[in-house]
């Protein structure tokens, strides 16, 4: 097994993976809600989530949007 930086391969692509989920959150929130702005929100937090500021804005714009499907349930009618 190859060592970087004396940790083993396996560790930094363990560590990779895990930040660039951390990283994309807010992309995965907006796409599960499935908001309106989720392009928007996709672009600030891939050119601009590397900062905090960026990376905040992109995560309360993907929780506050509206979805784009807003889903209700209607119960049945009663029948006496």
């Amino acid at each position: 097994m190859s060592i970087l930086l004396g940790l083993p391969i396996l560790l930094i692509i363990v560590i990779c993976v895990v930040v660039f989920l951390i990283h994309f959150i807010p992309t995965f929130v907006a796409a599960n809600r499935k908001a309106r702005n989720f392009l928007w929100i996709f672009l600030i937090n891939l050119f601009f989530g590397w900062t905090l500021l960026g990376w905040c804005i992109a995560l309360v714009w993907a929780i506050q949007d509206t979805p784009k499907y807003m889903v209700t349930y209607a119960p049945p009618p009663r029948r006496y």
